[in-house]
């Protein structure tokens, strides 16, 4: 049947977890193009052998089969993107391990370019050095927040010159700017919100 390739690449997107990205199916999509490239051939032959009663019909099936193909790779890449996006606002500009060996080298081009024009673009507004949009992405209810360190992290020198020993599971109470970085990384977790 027409399209089931294709279908299927979507499915094994949608079962996958919101917050990663599947390996890139690289063989599906290959299949994909071979059977739009049979699809066209087949309209090609159509229109060289029966000029004089064309099947009207066949040919519309395969154009339609051709055109959801479209539709669908789109969809596939376009989802695999916006997952990426979700990503660099939620984790930072360094993707976890686990999440770029399942990219295409397009995609991990892609997603350096985002990064670099998300950077400067943020350079270009708010003070001298910008203003840092991935800092505040829920609006705070508290210039300063409590958390809890996850692993012995060593000396954090805070923005008043004051030195703290981050030790793991001891509790401090920081700045949200100072906070929420470290919170990204892993090193911090915040106790109330």
């Amino acid at each position: 049947m027409y399209c089931d390739k294709v279908i299927e690449l979507l499915k094994e997107l949608e079962r996958s977890r919101e917050d990663t990205i599947p390996p890139y199916n690289n063989d599906g999509i290959n299949q994909v193009l071979s059977e739009m490239k049979t699809l066209d051939a087949e309209i090609i032959d159509f229109l060289r052998t029966q000029k004089d009663n064309l099947p009207l019909d066949a040919i519309r099936l395969r154009r339609a089969a051709i055109e959801r193909n479209k539709r669908c790779l789109l969809t596939y890449i376009w989802t695999r993107i916006q997952r990426l996006k979700e990503m660099r606002w939620e984790i930072g500009a360094i993707l976890p391990s686990d999440v770029r060996q399942n990219l295409s080298q397009s995609e991990i081009e892609w997603f350096n370019n985002y990064c670099k024009t998300l950077v400067s673009y943020m350079k270009t507004i708010g003070p001298d050095t910008g203003l840092n949009l991935t800092q505040d992405t829920k609006p705070p209810k508290s210039l300063y927040t409590e958390v809890r360190s996850l692993v012995d992290a060593g000396k954090l020198e805070l923005e008043s010159g004051e030195v703290l020993i981050l030790r793991k599971n001891s509790q401090y109470m920081l700045s949200r700017s100072q906070a929420e970085p470290l919170i990204r990384q892993g090193v911090l977790e915040q106790v109330r919100h």
